[in-house]
């Protein structure tokens, strides 16, 4: 599945989670593999999204499964009780991200292959969120598409699925981007909701009536989102970690709030983004601590592995 399709598949805000296998609302999933809801990476921390990032962080770049314990006890650290912490481990191998492996009495786990796979998906969208993109050349996509009032959830599952491939709509039945390379990430969202035939879409730049930046503001909600970087730079600008327990709690913790901006910010060009925009402060910010933090703390997971053998 192509990374057009799985954004795609990112059908709904997250209203039910599903099974193996199942489209989910909200969810990017494979044709047979986990799903991954957009709901819980907006959501408040939870035990499963909690997992999610020390599955990605630890886990996916090294061959070997961990204990039950490890990922229990890494858990823990951020208050998640040891019943809430196996729940989360059996959910996520019903979803069918992790399977479990039995040594005698103890159990370990490791990533099945398109577990694997979506999470190295994931990891290359997080860790390269933020930094610098292409000049842009001042084009638009625009697509025109309506879906009555009376399909309520077709309206839901087309926003959502739109807003995640970066779209804004400032106004009823408009969707706009200004990269133009999503036209067909746009047209296999249509596919899905069997909704091209009605649809329209092209390319242009902004005319002579009325103001760009309006158009912006009225696409995306811009205050909301520096809000949401500000918190990340409040939190993470002056958090020293100096025990080898806190660097890896506060690597986790970095990495956990950080995956959350992608789903929230259409990563606009520079020449539309209000002055001093403070998401590029936060990626900086990120990108520091992350360098900063990593070595103690894989090397403390290392430890950690070694220990419950």
């Amino acid at each position: 599945m192509t990374i057009a399709e799985r954004r795609a598949a990112a059908a709904d805000a997250g209203t039910r989670d599903s099974g193996p296998g199942g489209i989910s609302d909200g969810a990017v999933n494979g044709p047979a593999g986990p799903a991954l809801s957009r709901r819980r990476e907006l959501g408040d921390t939870s035990a499963r999204s909690l997992l999610m990032t020390v599955l990605g962080e630890f886990s996916l770049p090294r061959q070997e499964a961990a204990w039950t314990s490890t990922l229990v006890g890494a858990l823990a650290m951020f208050d998640i009780e040891e019943k809430s912490a196996r729940q989360a481990l059996a959910r996520s191998a019903s979803e069918g991200w992790i399977v479990s492996r039995r040594f005698g009495r103890r159990v370990r786990w490791e990533l099945t292959a398109p577990g694997r796979s979506l999470l190295t998906e994931g990891a290359e969208r997080v860790y390269g969120f933020g930094r610098r993109g292409r000049p842009w050349d001042g084009q638009w996509l625009v697509v025109l598409v309506s879906v009555p009032e009376a399909k309520r959830e077709l309206r839901h599952r087309l926003r959502t699925q739109l807003s995640w491939a970066g779209f804004g709509s400032p106004a009823p039945g408009v969707w706009v981007s200004p990269d133009v390379s999503r036209q067909e990430e746009a047209r296999t969202i249509l596919d899905r909701l069997e909704l091209s035939p009605g649809a329209m879409s092209f390319t242009a730049q902004y005319g002579t009536v009325g103001q760009q930046q309006d158009m912006v503001a009225a696409a995306w909600d811009l205050d909301g989102v520096a809000g949401r970087y500000e918190q990340f730079i409040a939190e993470f600008s002056e958090l020293r970690a100096r025990s080898e327990d806190e660097v890896l709690r506060a690597q986790i913790r970095l990495v956990h709030e950080w995956r959350r901006f992608p789903f929230l910010d259409p990563q606009l060009p520079p020449e539309l983004l209000p002055p001093r925009w403070s998401g590029t402060r936060a990626a900086a910010l990120f990108h520091h601590k992350y360098l900063q933090w990593r070595p103690v703390a894989q090397r403390r997971w290392d430890e950690l592995l070694t220990t419950d053998s």
